[in-house]
């Protein structure tokens, strides 16, 4: 079981703690991805010297490599990665409905071919819930489909009602015990009256939190800013929420203000190896002549490594040299960007403008 505390509101935006078996996690929170059991170009103290305090692992791909099994015996997740802190992990439905010519769904889970060597694999609830026993997870995610966007109404509703089921089944396999949890997660696409069913049949199951699922597949985000706004109001006010897969810097600004405590992307690692750069101006390109002769740092309001110790020239310079630092520096300072960006955004909640703050961040 998880303990959740709203400290403070203002309007929508909260203001919280989530407590778990590996340390407590200030929300609103930003998760780096740590897919196969690593943040990409970070080593994990480096990934906490940023702020981070909760990690997210991958389902899908450390049950195809090094699989459930072996993490378990080497002690877990937390041992293995050395990372000490709390760790979610997604479901792998994500991942396996997106392997589109690689997978069969049926009401009893999904049959798939790994992408690595075309193995023949199943994952239902309950062998999802089994593997992130196994890796110890301490936020698990119930089993659920996403679907494309866009997507027939009528394949949504099935998809929505299957997952409801799956969740049910889920939070059945699941082994309760202090400092762990499972969320639940609503689906429904754009479509108000499913996303209410939703969110009404995992609140009867009752799940340590839930998350918004479905979104950032290509709708805009103005289309998930209304889909969020009109799901939140469905949802228990003392369990944390999680946005799944968002987003850029503006996407959590917005989805903050429309009540959401909980975010992962890869983004910023992401861009990190490509070059670009989020800064308190905007995003730069490293790559870009302009940067050839810059003696500055990235970002002066920033206090990374990268920004500290080095210009903008000589990053500039390892990207066009193909040097594999240029990645590990500017991955550090994009997860230290959107550690300090969350720092700021619960400090404006806890001062009460938030919402002045996200109006100028918007700007």
């Amino acid at each position: 079981m998880l303990k959740f505390e709203l400290l403070k509101t203002e309007k929508e935006a909260r203001l919280g703690k989530l407590y778990t078996a590996h340390g407590t996690i200030q929300t609103p929170a930003f998760m780096p991805v740590g897919t196969v059991g690593t943040v990409k170009a970070m080593m994990p103290e480096s990934v906490a010297a940023t702020g981070a305090e909760i990690l997210l692992g991958n389902t899908y791909h450390l049950m195809l490599r090094p699989g459930a099994d072996r993490v378990e015996r080497l002690g877990g997740l937390h041992k293995f990665m050395n990372w000490h802190k709390p760790i979610l992990t997604d479901s792998g439905g994500f991942q396996v409905m997106s392997l589109s010519k690689l997978r069969k769904i049926t009401e009893e889970g999904v049959d798939f071919r790994s992408h690595i060597d075309g193995s023949l694999h199943r994952l239902s609830p309950e062998i999802s819930i089994g593997i992130q026993h196994k890796l110890d997870s301490n936020i698990t995610m119930c089993f659920d489909e996403c679907p494309p966007y866009p997507c027939d109404i009528k394949y949504i509703e099935e998809s929505t009602r299957r997952s409801m089921r799956w969740a049910k089944r889920s939070k059945d396999a699941f082994i309760d015990r202090d400092g762990y949890g499972i969320f639940g997660i609503v689906q429904g696409g754009i479509h108000e009256y499913l996303r209410k069913e939703s969110c009404e049949s995992l609140k009867e199951i009752k799940f340590d939190g839930y998350a918004v699922g479905g979104l950032a597949v290509g709708e805009g985000q103005e289309l998930m800013f209304d889909t969020i706004s009109l799901t939140t109001p469905h949802l228990p006010t003392d369990a944390p929420r999680y946005l799944m897969g968002v987003g850029r810097p503006s996407d959590i600004v917005g989805a903050v203000l429309r009540g959401i405590d909980m975010f992962d992307c890869v983004m910023p690692s992401r861009s990190g190896r490509t070059a670009q750069a989020f800064t308190s101006t905007g995003i730069l390109n490293m790559r870009n002549a302009c940067h050839i002769d810059a003696d500055i740092p990235l970002d002066e309001k920033c206090s990374c490594p990268a920004c500290t110790n080095y210009s903008r020239a000589y990053i500039h310079h390892l990207f066009r040299a193909s040097e594999v630092l240029a990645g590990m520096l500017l991955t550090w300072h994009n997860l230290a960007y959107y550690q300090d960006l969350m720092k700021r955004i619960r400090k404006a909640i806890s001062e009460n403008c938030f919402e002045e703050f996200a109006k100028n961040f918007q700007a």
